[in-house]
Parts: C-alpha cells; structure tokens; sequence
C-alpha cells in the first residue's frame, strides 16, 4: 500500500524505495555490461598495443576517483536525478541544468546504441530475420518491464546477470585449461598483458578507450528514491560496481591477452568471438554470443531505467515541462511517459548505424564526471566553516576529487573530432535552452528542495 509521503491527491509524487545494496549492485552491473570487455576487447588491444590488462587497470584507478566523488554526493544529496543534482547542490543550479542537458546524450542514447549492437549479434546469427525485427523486440519488450516496475526488472536482471557471468567464467576456464594444455602453466604468468609494447602511451590511449566499459557505476546514483537506505546503500553501490566492474575487465583481459597476444589482428571487432571458437569449440562459441546478447538486453533495460529517472528528476524540477515529464503513473508508480519517450527514440536505431550513435554518448559521459568532481570541491568549499564541515577531509574532499576531474578531462580530449563537434552542438542548445528557461539568466532555473 502506497504511503501518505508517496501519494497526494490520488497521485504518486516520489518514488517507492524497493531496493536492496544486492539488487542495486545488479542493476549498475548490468548497466555497465561486463560481458562487453569481451566484444572490445581487440579494439582495446590494438589501441594499447598488447597491454588491455594494463589499459583496463589504469581505467579502473582513473574511475575510481570520480565514482568516490559520486558516492559522496549520493550520500549529501539522496534524491534521484545523479549528476545533474549534484551540481546543481554542489556548485550552482545553472551548471546543473547543463550538467543535466550534456549527460542527456548519454542517457538518451545509450539504449539506442545497446539494442542496435544486439540486433547485430542477433542478425548475424538469425541472418534470415531483419535487424529491425530483433529492435523492436528489444524496445517492445524492455518498455514492457520498466514501465510494469522495477521490482519485476530487478528479478529479470538477477537471472540475465547471473547467465552473463556465467559465459564470463566459462570463458576464463576454457582460456586457462587451453593455455596449460598448450604451453603448461608457467604460461598463465606475465606481465605483458600489463605493458605490452607501446609504454605508457599506448596503454593510456587504451585506457582512454577503456574507460568507456565503466559507463554504468553513474547510473546507480538515478535509483536514490527507489533504495532503501538510500544514504547508506548508494555509495556503497557506487563504489562496489566500478570495483567489481574493474576487476572484471582487467581479469577478462589479462586472459585473453595471454591466448591472443599483440596487437595487430585480421578482425579487431570479432577477435574475442574467434577466441570462444578457438578455446572452446563451436558450441561454446554459440553460447559466448548468447551471453553478449543477454548482456546487451540486461544494459538496455537498466539503461532505459536510468534516463527515466533522469527525466523525472529534471520534470520534477520544473526544468522540463513537469505535466509530462514529471509524472508518475497512477497504476505502476513509475514515469510511464519518459520510458516509453526513451523506446520512440530507440527507433532510430532502425536508421543509424553503432559507429554514428555512439558518437552522441561520450561528450555527455566525460562532462558530467569533470563537474560531478568539481561538485565535491564545491561542497567543501560552501560547508567548510560549519559544524558538518569541519568534519569534511580536505584530501578526499579536495585533492581526490581534483585528481578525478583532470583525468576526465584527458579522456574528454580523447574522443574523435565528430564526437566533440556533436556534444558541443548539443550543448550549444542546451545554453539556448537556458538562457530562455533562466530570462538571460536573471532568475535561476526551477528546483525542488529536499524537503518536497
């Protein structure tokens, strides 16, 4: 039965906390998709020149400095809206609202492109059904789940979660019974993995790729108002899903790099596909696509989650139009009209291809990382002379946080020339947008306080 504080009027105005530390750590997993390292694995490999394993650790360092400065807002600020609150608390409500615009291509189009990726895993094994079939699919069917609750997608990530670690250990088992059958088990110990060929460099280069796969640890902070404990859970969650990601990916590489080493190949893009054929035969081939495109379901689902809670944060505020965008459904409790807005937009996949809607997404990503950074400096900064403040540790207040936001701008300079033209345009709108929302910026933009 929905309580008091949850309902007025005969309408829901927050939303329920239903989730557990496990299930909020599945959601993130499953937003992050671990599986993917196996699906990059040769891009990062040639971007590295042969050192993944140290690509993926120095990524690993590198977001983990921004997921501790996550994790403190969570725990300052515990209401939905993630990056975009954070900021807007943390350092003012207009670099908020941009903060919010920027991190949009994120959200918005990162179903788009995972359901585009599995329809291509799905058309190369079913070559005789049309990709735009298994789109559908994907969106009739992750719509579905969303908007019935997340209680019910949390049961399915659990389940989805647990077959894509399974086809990760598999694959980790066969590589090492192939590697000790074929060059004994002094073979399983190197560090070349870490190093490769091309130093420093290279491996940072890797890293700024690799850094990619940690998409995923942020979205945790969107399901504040549906945790219980929020205060306690969240940061904890953060935290665990960039280790246990990063752990992950730095083992799934080590691995791979030792049957497959170096870093020229004839297919970069289906190397760990070969690999599965190579260690394990054709069945287990099969099922290694399978649990890519089990995985690909499970981050659309969560990724969709994501920037529905988004939306309703930013229509909750008044910062979009609140009528629709912030909204709960009367019958399920949950933001019905941002889902299903997130499928419509999903149906650009029927008209794009990976390597253009992938372009969208990580201008936003790497922006709201630099500010969220700078939002707990903020935070020291403003609370500093109060009782709560001087309890705040400059080091992990100040120095930790700095450290996170001059990393995230490296990996931002990063990105190709067409991704930075596009997230610029974007955000170019999203200060037009502003400065008509804000009257030239002479009243602040709408907000809700904690209390509402």
């Amino acid at each position: 039965m929905t309580s008091e504080h949850t309902r007025q009027a005969g309408h829901p105005t927050h939303l329920e906390p239903t989730l557990g530390l496990r299930s909020v750590v599945l959601f993130g997993l499953a937003y992050m998709t671990p599986i993917i390292v196996l699906g990059i694995f040769g891009i990062i490999a040639s971007a590295s020149e042969g050192a993944s394993a140290g690509a993926y650790l120095l990524a690993t360092v590198a977001m983990l400095f921004t997921a501790a400065s996550y994790a403190k807002m969570a725990r300052h600020y515990p209401v939905a809206g993630s990056s975009y609150t954070y900021v807007r608390k943390g350092l003012d409500a207009r670099a908020g609202f941009l903060v919010g615009w920027t991190i949009l291509l994120d959200y918005l189009f990162l179903p788009l492109v995972i359901w585009l990726i599995g329809a291509a895993y799905l058309t190369g094994a079913f070559p005789a059904v049309p990709a735009w079939v298994w789109i559908l699919l994907f969106i009739v069917v992750t719509t579905a789940l969303n908007i019935i609750g997340l209680k019910v997608a949390d049961k399915a990530n659990l389940a989805l979660m647990a077959m894509q670690f399974l086809v990760l250990a598999l694959f980790v088992v066969f590589a090492v019974v192939h590697l000790t059958t074929q060059q004994g088990v002094g073979s399983l110990f190197s560090v070349n993995p870490f190093v490769g060929e091309g130093g420093f460099s290279a491996i940072a280069s890797g890293a700024a790729i690799a850094a990619y796969s940690f998409l995923g640890f942020d979205a945790v902070s969107t399901l504040t108002e549906d945790t219980k404990d929020a205060q306690r859970n969240i940061p904890r969650a953060i935290m665990l899903v960039a280790l246990i990601g990063g752990v992950v990916f730095v083992t799934v590489a080590y691995v791979l790099t030792l049957v497959e080493p170096g870093s020229t190949f004839e297919n970069s893009e289906s190397l760990a596909a070969e690999v599965a054929a190579t260690i394990g035969g054709s069945l287990f081939a099969a099922v290694f696509v399978a649990g890519l495109i089990i995985g690909q379901f499970t981050s659309g689902l969560a990724a969709q989650a994501s920037v529905s809670r988004l939306l309703y944060a930013m229509g909750r505020d008044g910062v979009l139009p609140r009528r629709l965008f912030g909204r709960l459904s009367d019958r399920f409790a949950t933001p019905v009209f941002n889902i299903v807005l997130c499928g419509v937009i999903g149906l650009g996949a029927l008209f794009l291809n990976v390597a253009t809607s992938t372009s969208f997404i990580n201008f936003g990503a790497f922006t709201a990382f630099t500010l969220v950074n700078l939002s707990v400096i903020g935070y020291f900064v403003r609370h500093r002379g109060s009782g709560s403040g001087r309890r705040l540790n400059p080091f992990t207040y100040v120095v930790l946080p700095l450290v996170g936001a001059i990393v995230d701008v490296y990996l931002l300079t990063q990105l190709d020339s067409s991704a930075l033209i596009l997230g610029s345009c974007w955000l170019a709108i999203g200060v037009v947008y502003l400065l008509v929302l804000t009257r030239g910026l002479r009243v602040p933009p709408p907000e809700m306080t904690i209390e509402e």
